[in-house]
C-alpha cells in the first residue's frame, strides 16, 4: 500500500494515477483544502481503478494513527500543504503550521507504525537568490521567501531522521514550476479560488473567464524582462516521483534531486508557445512585481538523469496543449 498525503491534488493526482494505472495499492488523504472529492471518481475514471480515501489533515495525529495503523503503507508520499509564494509572505504562520508542522506529525504517525520510505515534496525556492544557472543539488542554500522556509526546515528534518534512523529511506524532490495535465483531460490543475501558478492564469484568460493574465514584473534583468522559469510537464514530474519511489528499495539515507527539464523559459516566451501549441491567444497585464518572487531560476536535473533514470521529455507545446485540453474540458463552466 502507497499513501499519498495531498493526493487529489495537482502533482499528487498525477502521481496516483500513475500509480494506479501500474496495478499499485494506493490511499490518499487530504483535507481538501485546494482540491476536490470527486479527483477520486476522475481518477478511478482514468485508471478503471479506485484509491482509498481520507479526508483529513496532516496536523492531525490522532487521524493519522488511525489510518496508518490501519493501513501499514510500505512507503509514504507527502504532497500535502501550502505552496503559493505571496500568499507565504503574507501568512507565514499557517505556512510553518502546516508545512512543517504538517510534516513532523506524519513522520511521528509514519516511524510508529513501521514505514520508513518516504518521498517528499519540496521546490527549488530551497536556494538562495543566484545569479550562477542552472541550479544543482549543490547550489548554496537560502530560501527567499517564507514557503521556502518551510520546505527547507522540512527538509532539514527529513536529513536529521535519517541521520538518527539508518533504517529511513527519504527521498527529497526539488522541482520548479510544474504545468500541463494529464492525457485524458480529466485531471489537471484546478485551484479553489484564485489561481496563483501561470498556466491557470493564462488559460482563464484565453477562455475570456478573465479579461487577461498578470504577468508579475517586466523590469526583471532577463532577456525579455519577464520572470524565467524551469517549466515542467506534470506527468513527466509523476514519473520522477516514481523513479525516486523505486530507488528508495534499494538506497538507504536522505538523498536530494532537482526535477526539471534543464532550460528556462519567460513567463511571455510560455505564452507564446501556448498562442502556437492552441491557437488561442491569451491577453495580459504588466503588474508589480509579487513579494518573494525571483527574476529566473532553473535546474540542472543531471543528477536524476544518473542516479533515477529521469529526464523529462515533454515539451512546452505538449504544457500548453493538455492544460487547455483540461481547462476546456473541466473548468470550462
Amino acid at each position: 500500500m502507497i499513501l499519498v498525503t495531498g493526493g487529489t491534488g495537482y502533482i499528487g493526482s498525477h502521481v496516483c494515477a500513475l500509480l494506479l494505472a501500474a496495478g499499485r495499492e494506493v490511499a490518499i488523504v487530504d483535507n481538501l483544502s485546494n482540491s476536490g472529492a470527486d479527483v477520486v471518481d476522475r481518477l478511478e475514471t482514468v485508471t478503471g481503478r479506485r484509491p482509498l480515501f481520507h479526508r483529513g489533515d496532516v496536523r492531525d495525529a490522532g487521524f493519522l494513527t488511525e489510518v496508518a495503523a490501519k493501513l501499514r503503507p510500505e512507503c509514504a508520499l507527502h504532497f500535502a500543504g501550502l505552496k503559493a509564494v505571496a500568499e507565504s509572505v503574507r501568512q507565514p504562520l499557517a505556512y510553518y503550521d502546516v508545512n512543517v508542522g504538517g510534516t513532523a506529525t506524519l513522520l511521528k504517525v509514519l516511524q510508529q507504525n513501521g514505514t520508513r520510505r518516504f518521498v517528499f515534496s519540496s521546490s527549488a525556492t530551497v536556494y538562495a537568490p543566484s545569479e550562477v544557472m542552472p541550479l544543482t543539488e549543490e547550489s548554496p542554500l537560502g530560501p527567499y521567501n517564507p514557503y521556502g522556509w518551510t520546505k527547507f526546515m522540512a527538509e532539514q528534518i527529513l536529513r536529521d531522521l535519517a541521520a538518527a534512523a539508518p533504517d529511513w529511506r527519504v527521498a527529497v524532490l526539488r522541482y520548479f514550476n510544474p504545468v500541463g495535465a494529464h492525457e485524458s483531460g480529466l485531471l489537471g490543475e484546478k485551484p479553489l479560488g484564485t489561481p496563483n501558478n501561470l498556466m491557470p492564469r493564462l488559460c482563464d484568460a484565453a477562455a475570456g473567464r478573465t479579461p487577461r493574465f498578470s504577468v508579475f514584473g517586466l523590469d526583471y534583468p532577463t532577456r525579455d524582462g519577464s520572470g524565467v522559469r524551469d517549466y515542467l510537464h506534470v506527468t513527466d514530474l509523476a514519473l520522477g516521483h516514481i523513479r525516486a519511489m523505486e530507488h528508495l528499495e534499494t538506497a538507504a539515507g536522505a538523498h536530494v534531486y532537482n526535477l526539471g527539464t534543464g532550460t528556462g523559459l519567460s513567463v511571455l516566451e510560455m505564452a507564446a508557445a501556448f498562442r502556437a501549441a492552441t491557437g488561442v491567444e491569451a491577453p495580459y497585464e504588466v503588474c508589480p512585481r509579487r513579494p518573494g518572487d525571483l527574476a529566473e531560476y532553473y535546474s540542472s536535473p543531471a543528477k536524476a538523469e544518473r542516479e533515477l533514470g529521469w529526464k523529462a521529455e515533454k515539451t512546452p507545446a505538449d504544457m500548453c496543449r493538455d492544460a487547455w485540453a483540461f481547462h476546456r474540458r473541466c473548468l470550462a463552466d
